[in-house]
């Protein structure tokens, strides 16, 4: 019986590879797709997965084709590529090698983010305003995330050790697939129900875009924003962003940084109290101090050595005030009795009724002064009326008429003042003593040197 040859993994691996290799329709085509778990590498080379609705490929640019990308290539970018594909011997894996890519537009689940983004940005829950404080000492915070996965054993490891007198309490959801939005919505209601939550950190570990897409779900956003628990948004690492991260109260970079956001180093509190202690203890012995020298100054003072001879001198010198004031206060008596005395003199030699008496009769003398005069004006004024009256009546071309004279006007009561102002057939108005005479123009007669007409 003929032995059976086996074969080792790394021939298995090679044979294929050649398969790949040698075939001309791997070795440049074109394709298009999305990227997605995007890696950039120090060496300039880029690790990304390029997929479609239905399948996924590994695909990498080496730094010498990446640098003549004219773009920067982004998670959820919709891509066209040239390359070949072939196996990768370490791990057996086939992949894309990558020389040429072009921007195809933006993938769906980019997009989808984007005009969540923008649609929640308007209605203002990204503001800086709604945001709740994080507490500074938090008794209880509660995580909402998947009780398999190593963030909730980082979170809970860091809080014990930053802060052990802290409480952690676990609310499970699930994080990844179709289920995960709701989950996590469930959750976070869960949480807002126990009273006792000071804080909430909602997130898990890192990933693609897809493995964190439920963290960009609409419902989970909005959960959020309406929680009344400050909320700290702990999704994926330092390059991860997601609509929570925006919605959340706090975003941190990893699980473990939402952690030692959440709650203080204990060791740190314990210096500042100790810091504190000493700055008090060294303020109150200053105080003390200086209080000592103060009371021994007072102590040794002249008033609470001899209070008596204090209140003594203060007497003498309140009798001697006492005196200068009654001394004082007399002259001032005398004084204003000298001046009552002048003043009284002046009163009766001013004479003050017969004054009043005197200026009575000058004022019924300019009285009577004043009536005379204006009798005397009001009647030179009447004369004076009367000539200019006289003389206005003289004046008057209508007083003429009272001579026998008339006056007449045309039909649109301009003064006639010759027959060249009317023609025949006009009505002209006669104005005479008693009245208006209207007439009608039958001929006119020139009686200078024109004649009849």
């Amino acid at each position: 019986m003929a032995q059976t040859k086996y074969l080792t993994v790394s021939a298995l691996t090679k044979y294929i590879k050649r398969k790949f290799d040698f075939d001309p329709y791997l070795q440049d085509f074109y394709l298009k797709g999305e990227i997605s778990n995007l890696k950039k590498h120090s060496s300039g080379h880029l690790y990304f997965t390029l997929k479609d609705d239905q399948a996924r490929l590994l695909a990498i640019m080496f730094a010498s084709q990446a640098r003549s990308v004219p773009f920067t290539p982004e998670n959820g970018m919709s891509v066209l590529v040239r390359g070949e594909i072939s196996v990768y011997e370490a791990n057996g894996q086939y992949q894309m090698y990558v020389k040429e890519m072009k921007p195809d537009g933006v993938g769906s689940l980019f997009l989808a983010f984007e005009q969540l983004k923008e649609k929640l940005e308007k209605e203002g829950l990204f503001s800086q305003e709604r945001k709740k404080k994080i507490p500074l000492f938090p008794k209880t915070v509660g995580v909402v995330t998947s009780p398999t996965g190593a963030a909730v054993r980082d979170i809970i490891t860091t809080i014990q050790r930053r802060f052990p007198i802290g409480k952690v309490i676990l609310f499970p959801a699930l994080v990844q697939g179709e289920q995960a939005p709701p989950s996590i919505v469930e959750a976070i209601e869960k949480a807002k129900n126990y009273k006792v939550i000071d804080v909430l950190i909602v997130g898990r570990g890192g990933g693609s875009i897809e493995e964190l897409w439920a963290f960009n779900d609409e419902r989970v956003a909005r959960a959020i924003a309406s929680s009344p628990i400050p909320i700290i948004s702990a999704v994926g690492h330092e390059t991860d962003f997601t609509i929570s991260d925006f919605v959340a109260d706090l975003r941190a970079p990893t699980p473990t940084g939402a952690a030692e956001l959440a709650v203080p180093l204990l060791e740190d509190l314990y210096q500042r109290i100790h810091d504190k202690k000493l700055r008090l203890t060294r303020a109150i012995g200053n105080k003390l101090k200086v209080d000592r020298i103060n009371l021994g100054k007072l102590t040794n003072s002249y008033a609470l050595r001899s209070p008596r001879r204090l209140y003594i001198q203060k007497m003498e010198k309140m009798d001697r005030l006492h005196e200068t004031l009654h001394r004082e206060m007399q002259r001032l008596i005398g004084s204003n009795h000298d001046k009552r005395e002048v003043l009284q003199n002046r009163l009766l030699r001013s004479a003050p009724l017969a004054m009043i008496k005197r200026k009575s009769i000058e004022r019924e003398v300019l009285q009577r002064n004043l009536q005379r005069n204006m009798l005397v004006h009001l009647e030179k004024q009447k004369q004076t009326f009367s000539v200019v009256l006289h003389t206005l009546q003289a004046l008057n071309p209508l007083s003429i008429l009272e001579r026998g004279y008339s006056v007449t006007y045309s039909e649109t009561g301009q003064l006639v003042k010759s027959i060249h102002s009317v023609e025949k057939g006009d009505t002209i108005r006669v104005n005479v003593k008693d009245g208006i005479l209207h007439c009608e123009i039958h001929e006119k007669e020139n009686i200078g040197h024109e004649g009849r007409s």
